[in-house]
């Protein structure tokens, strides 16, 4: 939603009178707004204000408007618990899109939103962690797993012809789920990790654990951890000792802040793993489409598909629970993202409103992809190779 249609809609909800505030609904945004992923930020929230906006403009939410609520993690642990339990016990939200990161995804989860009986998908977090946490079926995501995401990384890399990496990852939940999920891949199709260095977040200097990853050798070094953290320090630090040349990278570090910090030229022979669309989805299109009508911007930034996606499912789920009732979203979250049912797709909310009227199924298909969630909540999914070209991120290569 643009900030005057955004600053409109709260000034007619302010001015509202007791009937009109019971009619609107409130959604849980969970975001990362400040912190290590800060950077990927802005493009998410127009993502997701873009999906309200969708729905509020064509026949709302129920019986009234959508008001979306945002809490900020802060990109830790503490600071995820306290926002999503500001959500739901102050703002009292039915369900929560959000959040981003897996450390803050998991920790909202177990500490507030599973005790409290209220779903949570997020668009982003990828943690294998996530698919075993006994969460009472309240906890999804529509990103792949990192297991499959290491596994894809794993190929790319040998496919490469490099046979012979270092390999450092941050430690978090994160970090140690997609590195170690690559490297035993890597190792086990042939290749040979030198050195592995599990390192830690806000550090100014990362030069001691480069100095052991270099002296192990290997064609490149694969970095799994976020650009506007340890990500780009390492990366940078390691050009400027002449450690390494090349670098691998996932989706952590396939942020733009990442080609400001470095420079495209220095990063002309690195590549980058992250989840993305399937090849020709013309959901895709349309999404990316709507976006750019609406904040004169490309969408093709990382996680704006998903981002949009998982906050139009959290609606449709509570168009089709037919109330806000917390124990009703995860059988209609289920039911709107899975076959069978009518396909309806990004900006169709007047003809899913109708359909779910009617008493008739519908299945989203977005911009990401189908979400045919498992008994853990989790999608099979897809995994994009990227290189850098000029100040952005081309994606190269699909793998399903």
């Amino acid at each position: 939603m643009k900030k005057t249609t955004y600053a409109l809609a709260m000034a007619a909800l302010l001015a509202s009178g007791a009937s009109t505030l019971a009619a609107d609904t409130k959604l849980g945004l969970l975001m990362d707004i400040t912190g290590p992923i800060a950077s990927f930020i802005p493009p998410l929230q127009n993502a997701a204000n873009l999906a309200v906006q969708h729905v509020n403009e064509n026949g709302g939410l129920l019986d009234g408007q959508v008001v979306p609520v945002y809490g900020d993690t802060t990109g830790s642990s503490q600071g995820a618990v306290d926002a999503a339990g500001k959500l739901i016990n102050v703002e009292n939200v039915p369900i929560i899109m959000g959040a981003l990161m897996s450390g803050t995804t998991i920790s909202a989860a177990e500490a507030a939103a599973i005790p409290a009986g209220v779903v949570q998908i997020s668009p982003t977090a990828t943690s294998p962690a996530m698919t075993d946490i006994n969460d009472n079926d309240l906890l999804y995501r529509i990103v792949p797993s990192d297991n499959f995401q290491g596994q894809v990384l794993a190929k790319m890399v040998l496919d490469e012809g490099i046979e012979k990496v270092a390999v450092t990852f941050v430690n978090n939940d994160y970090g140690v789920g997609i590195g170690g999920t690559f490297i035993e891949a890597y190792k086990a199709l042939g290749g040979e990790v030198v050195a592995e260095v599990k390192h830690e977040e806000k550090k100014n200097s990362y030069r001691s654990e480069l100095a052991t990853l270099s002296k192990a050798g290997g064609d490149a070094l694969v970095v799994v951890a976020y650009a506007g953290d340890s990500g780009s320090k390492i990366v940078k630090q390691a050009l400027e000792g002449g450690l390494f040349t090349k670098f691998i990278g996932t989706d952590g570090l396939r942020d733009e802040a990442l080609i400001s910090d470095i420079g495209a030229e220095a990063l002309a022979s690195s590549f980058f793993s992250a989840p993305t669309s399937p090849a020709d989805n013309p959901n895709q299109a349309r999404l990316h489409e709507l976006y750019t009508a609406a904040y004169d911007e490309p969408a093709d930034k990382p996680f704006v598909d998903q981002t949009y996606d998982a906050t139009f499912l959290a609606l449709l789920a509570i168009e089709q629970a037919g109330s806000a009732d917390r124990g009703k979203m995860a059988e209609a979250l289920r039911a709107v993202a899975s076959a069978p049912g009518e396909k309806v797709g990004p900006g169709d909310w007047a003809k899913a409103k109708a359909l779910i009227a009617e008493g008739k199924d519908i299945d989203y298909d977005g911009a990401g992809g189908n979400y045919d969630f498992d008994e853990n909540g989790d999608v099979a999914g897809v995994i994009g190779k990227f290189v850098v070209d000029g100040d952005v991120y081309k994606q190269i290569a699909i793998f399903e």
